[in-house]
């Protein structure tokens, strides 16, 4: 069992308090006074054994002496420091300070884990203000009766001489605008409570509704279901371009499971491994269904993401600490739009996401070429990018979500500074 930092100061706090000198102590452990008295400063180790003699001549229990006594807290307070990049050589005392310091420790643990939270929280809601256009509208009308109720109101505080018919127009204008800033407030109000799930999701395309559909589902649609064509669950979506997006993707589904159905794919899977190159090889397929197929088994956590030739996301299945934007906008490092450029050459790389130190992932890129009109029609390319979890050790990729809600400040790739980085 590991010595603590402060297993020497531990003997000695006890020792004091016990009335005991060093030189009695020293002497029914069987060890010098000198000896001791390094011990106690945290200047030697000491064997199991000579641990064991000075617990008993203290009354003490060994493994109070030995590990840290909150391990747990001692993790959670490193994993804070390297979200915030602390220097390495602040963290030499940190056993430390958690031993003596519990209480502040838990403290900075606990505004750690709350600034996270905020940060996802602002991710979301500039993501949701910047693509969501109902919203836009909604604040565009408050501040415009806002600005009209200030002017309004202005003119009436600073017009001494004002007459009696104009005086009453202005009062008039001001009821009827300061009507619909509260009218246009509890209608944003209820927008962005209404709705349960979706409000929360801030739907406000026909692809994020069928995203929504699919969490719902756990992102799983069996080989049975996909036959049978989901066509209730279909007719049920709101908007029709969604039912229009649902039943493409569904009808691709079912042709993807019929080439690979489950057992052929899980016994391809525990031969390779999560490789979709190898895997779409083995089953006749191309590289692209098999990343969505993969996807699709719920126990090997995997996302995916998928794009077209413009860069725009077209699907995303989150993987685990691995933040997707919506819709396009995604950080320009992400190895699907290096995938995009170079067709058919896959691109495989270890990635770290700004702001999760320590938490990496293995994805897998490949994109395709489809000339549906022939060979005077249209190119159009797809990239996809499986997103797996990774523990491996080896170089990573820093990379983001997107440049507005990345706090990395000197990535080369920025295109505008992040809402998370304080500017000088």
């Amino acid at each position: 069992m590991p010595l603590s930092a402060l297993t020497g100061t531990k003997l000695r706090e006890r020792r004091l308090a016990a009335g005991l000198r060093q030189a009695d102590v020293a002497g029914s452990a069987g060890i010098s006074a000198s000896y001791l008295n390094l011990i106690e400063h945290n200047r030697r180790n000491v064997t199991p054994q000579v641990m064991e003699r000075l617990a008993e001549a203290l009354g003490l229990d060994r493994a109070a002496l030995m590990e840290g006594q909150n391990p747990a807290l001692l993790e959670d307070l490193r994993a804070a420091a390297a979200r915030g990049a602390l220097d390495p050589a602040s963290l030499e005392r940190l056993e430390e300070f958690v031993d003596r310091f519990p209480g502040w420790a838990g403290l900075l643990v606990r505004l750690g884990a709350k600034v996270q939270t905020l940060e996802r929280a602002v991710e979301a809601l500039n993501d949701r203000m910047t693509h969501d256009p109902h919203l836009s509208q909604a604040l565009h009308e408050l501040l415009s009766s806002l600005s009209s109720v200030r002017a309004t109101a202005a003119i009436l505080a600073d017009t001494e001489d004002l007459e009696p018919d104009w005086a009453a127009r202005f009062h008039q204008n001001l009821h009827h605008d300061s009507e619909r800033l509260a009218a246009g407030a509890e209608a944003l109000v209820a927008y962005l409570d209404s709705g349960g799930q979706q409000a929360e999701q801030g739907i406000a395309s026909p692809q994020e509704e069928v995203e929504d559909w699919l969490r719902g589902r756990g992102w799983r649609l069996s080989d049975a279901e996909l036959a049978e064509g989901l066509e209730n669950e279909i007719a049920d979506l709101q908007a029709s371009a969604a039912r229009v997006l649902a039943r493409a993707h569904v009808a691709r589904a079912a042709a993807e499971a019929q080439a690979m159905p489950e057992p052929s794919l899980r016994a391809a899977l525990a031969d390779l491994g999560p490789d979709p190159l190898a895997l779409a090889e083995r089953l006749a397929v191309e590289p692209l269904a098999a990343m969505r197929r993969l996807a699709s088994l719920p126990d090997l956590g995997a996302g995916l993401v998928t794009c077209d030739a413009s860069g725009t996301l077209t699907f995303r299945k989150p993987a685990p600490d691995f933040p997707l934007p919506r819709f396009g906008a995604a950080c320009p490092l992400w190895p699907l739009y290096a995938a995009l450029a170079r067709p058919q050459q896959p691109v495989e790389t270890r990635v770290e996401i700004a702001g999760q130190p320590g938490r990496r992932h293995r994805v897998v890129a490949v994109s395709a070429l489809r000339h549906p009109l022939g060979l005077r029609g249209p190119e159009l390319r797809e990239a996809g990018m499986l997103i797996l979890p990774d523990e491996g050790a080896g170089p990573v990729l820093p990379i983001g979500s997107s440049c507005r809600v990345c706090p990395r400040a000197a990535c080369v790739a920025r295109r505008e500074p992040s809402i998370l980085t304080v500017e000088g």
